[in-house]
């Protein structure tokens, strides 16, 4: 009647341009993407995706995180902007602030910050300072 069975992390289909950074992986860098990014190994730097960001039980992310929907079990140190669910479960550990739509916290997860629930988020696109951009 009742499983057992320890629920497996989510998965995402790696086939249609996501992005997957891998466990045993430091990245530092930019994100930018219109499909979901994974993050099992380390990145520091910020995310912006129009789809969905998922960091892993092993994942670290050292940076802001914009997007449409969150799973996190990792770790975060930076601020959380979602349009529409942020779901932290596990052993998740977050240290930055969160602006989310919908919100939902497992027990088990560390938050240290401030949260803002508001109706409509727009996910900003990140701003390219002026000696990075090219000169015509």
């Amino acid at each position: 009647m009742f499983n057992n069975k320890a629920k497996p992390e989510i998965e995402i289909n790696m086939t249609t341009g996501n992005t997957l950074i891998g466990n045993g992986t430091i990245i530092t860098g930019e994100i930018v993407s219109k499909f979901d990014i994974r993050i099992d190994g380390t990145f520091k730097g910020n995310i912006t995706g129009d789809s969905k960001v998922i960091i892993g039980q092993d994942g670290i992310v050292d940076g802001d995180i914009n997007c449409s929907q969150a799973d996190i079990l990792g770790k975060i140190k930076g601020n959380i902007t979602v349009k529409d669910l942020l779901n932290l479960r596990g052993k998740a550990s977050v240290a930055g602030d969160i602006y989310a739509v919908k919100l939902q916290i497992e027990p088990t997860v560390t938050f240290n910050g401030k949260c803002n629930m508001v109706e409509n988020i727009t996910v900003v696109e990140p701003v390219i300072p002026v000696e990075k951009q090219k000169k015509n």
